[in-house]
């Protein structure tokens, strides 16, 4: 398959919110972030879809080889030959694909973060790195987007930890500090056996009072100059928010279920903001 259509589909396969802000974007930046997203889903597959942590080792130490591949001028997989198809415009350096495995290498680690600062790290290297990245293919001329563009990125991550987090209680993964589930006095086992209380709705309105800070922070960073190009973000962001305010309408009913806006809603909420941002 052509390589940049396995990408596309790749993509629009994942019903991601960030497919919908790709389909703004001039041909040569939206095959470029494709490439991108794709290559995370491709390593974030690794982990959530196989259940031997050898193989899933393996697994990521061969797309570490193939990251050296794609720098040298030699990958084999279409993801990889649809980044060495937009490196020559774009910067996407191995060192940051590398780290983003590194991040998905930590699921395979562990399963339990002691307090906010290791989660910080987990988040950073999954979300921010990508952030960094997806900036660089969007274009700016202020450095200061690039602060911009890692505090959106943990602001999104901490979104999905919200959003997923009886998913990845039945993968036996819990992104909650314990020492925050310490303070609210909410038992891991809560979480692993879908238990709701009065203690678990306070808990997760305290993630999402962070994350809400994340994404005011990211806002304040972002420079006029660059305001128009990072606009792909921005429709991210808003369909991010609008999710997140969703799920805090359902009172955080997200142990049993996954809250999602449903595609039409992503693309108004993507339209409205290309033309108003």
């Amino acid at each position: 398959m052509n390589p940049d259509l396995y990408c596309q589909e790749k993509c629009a396969a994942s019903g991601s919110s960030f497919y919908y802000s790709f389909l703004f974007l001039p041909a040569e930046r939206r095959r470029a972030i494709m490439a991108l997203y794709a290559f995370c889903r491709e390593v974030d597959d690794v982990v959530d879809e196989c259940h031997d942590i050898s193989i899933a080792s393996t697994k990521l130490a061969w797309w570490r080889q193939e990251v050296e591949r794609v720098a040298s001028g030699d990958p084999t997989h279409p993801v990889g030959l649809a980044l060495k198809g937009v490196g020559g415009q774009f910067s996407l350096p191995k060192e940051q694909l590398l780290e983003i495995i590194d991040g998905m290498e930590m699921d395979l680690q562990q399963s339990r973060y002691l307090d906010f600062k290791g989660l910080s790290l987990y988040c950073y290297r999954v979300a921010s790195v990508v952030g960094l990245l997806a900036a660089e293919i969007f274009g700016f001329k202020d450095r200061q987007t690039q602060k911009y563009a890692h505090d959106l990125g943990m602001a999104f991550q901490l979104t999905n930890i919200i959003r997923d987090i009886g998913e990845d209680a039945r993968r036996g993964r819990i992104y909650i500090p314990m020492d925050e589930l310490k303070q609210f006095n909410v038992p891991a086992a809560d979480i692993l056996n879908a238990k709701y209380s009065d203690n678990f709705t306070a808990l997760m309105q305290f993630q999402a009072e962070r994350a809400e800070k994340y994404y005011e922070q990211a806002f304040a960073q972002l420079p006029a100059v660059d305001r128009k190009s990072q606009r792909p973000g921005l429709i991210m962001a808003a369909i991010y928010r609008t999710l997140l305010d969703e799920i805090k309408r359902e009172n955080f009913q997200v142990l049993h279920q996954r809250i999602a806006l449903t595609p039409v809603r992503k693309i108004w909420i993507a339209c409205k903001t290309w033309a108003f941002a």
